[in-house]
């Protein structure tokens, strides 16, 4: 298992010519540079900056380029109703992805029930390339791993087009 630099980010993304899909499905991420952003959240102590230049991250670069060379990057998160307060916090901080070019769903749990999913969260890039997300138990990060096998990325791809048809669009989800 890896973890990509944000050099191998970018030349997973440079790589793109027509899609990158993002599918997430953890009520809860532990992830270290979230840590921090995500106490003071939940201490009420974190007002969304509303000037671009205080929350724009490397990250949102590396999307708003690809988009902007014509590719789409979609992102669909399936979550549990009631949310859970990571995913209230991850909600409200969704008008970021979308700024930088991202198109975002979501799709309650109880509407997933038919879909076969993967057993991880995924991006998957033109379907050649399948990056995987692997966490622990309590959310933390444990790697990433690439695969390129057919099937496996058949699968994933058919998973995403399910979820992304039943979503709701982020401007239209309410959490609850």
């Amino acid at each position: 298992m890896q973890r990509l630099t944000l050099d191998q980010w970018r030349e997973m993304f440079r790589s793109v010519e027509h899609f990158a899909y993002h599918l997430e499905m953890r009520d809860r991420y532990a992830v270290d540079e979230e840590k921090e952003e995500f106490a003071r959240w939940r201490a009420g102590k974190l007002e969304w900056p509303t000037a671009r230049e205080d929350w724009w991250r490397p990250w949102h670069t590396l999307i708003q380029d690809t988009v902007q060379r014509g590719a789409i990057v979609l992102r669909a998160r399936i979550v549990s109703e009631p949310v859970t307060d990571y995913i209230q916090y991850e909600w409200e901080s969704t008008y970021e992805n979308i700024e930088a070019g991202e198109e975002v769903r979501w799709l309650p749990r109880r509407l997933a029930t038919g879909i076969a999913l993967p057993g991880n969260d995924f991006w998957l890039f033109d379907d050649r390339k399948l990056l995987v997300n692997l966490f622990t138990g309590d959310g933390g990060w444990a790697g990433n791993e690439l695969l390129t096998e057919p099937a496996v990325i058949k699968l994933c791809h058919s998973a995403f087009d399910a979820v992304w048809q039943v979503a709701t669009p982020h401007g239209d989800y309410q959490p609850h």
